[in-house]
């Protein structure tokens, strides 16, 4: 059973009003945006609602804005397979600024968060396991960053 997008967007817009900072409908998927402090709540509410029922963590992309002062971004991609639906939260944040861990919530966050602390250089608060997943330890730098040299 598909979920309407609309309701779903009212939905999460009515129960949690004053962490979604923007909502809408994009290529047939809802995409919130919430500030980085309200990310937990979020997720916890979205997984455990019985409206919702994202209890499946598909990805979290990282993005790289050097010229932008919150200069990252992470999409967290969820989805339903009750309702067949998928949702979008994304967070923007500056590069001092560290994110809550999720790996409590969803154990498969730890690789994910650790691709994103080894390709960026975002820290986790709280994560199990902070360390380079894909490059060597002695590596200097984070390869996805737009400022990375590429000689």
């Amino acid at each position: 059973m598909k979920v309407n997008l609309e309701e779903l967007e009212k939905l999460v817009n009515a129960e949690l009003t004053s962490k979604i900072q923007s909502s809408k409908i994009f290529f047939n998927e809802l995409l919130i945006e919430v500030k980085p402090e309200d990310l937990l709540e979020v997720i916890i509410f979205l997984k455990s609602d019985d409206n919702c029922k994202f209890r499946q963590l598909i990805d979290i992309a990282g993005v790289d804005y050097p010229q932008e002062e919150r200069r990252f971004r992470l999409v967290y991609l969820l989805l339903s397979h009750e309702k067949n639906t998928r949702i979008k939260i994304s967070i923007n944040f500056e590069q001092k600024n560290k994110i809550n861990s999720i790996t409590k919530i969803f154990s498969s966050a730890n690789w994910m968060e650790r691709e994103a602390f080894d390709m960026y250089g975002i820290q986790f608060v709280n994560h199990p396991d902070l360390r380079r997943i894909l490059v060597d330890y002695n590596f200097k730098g984070h390869p996805l960053r737009k400022d990375f040299p590429l000689t």
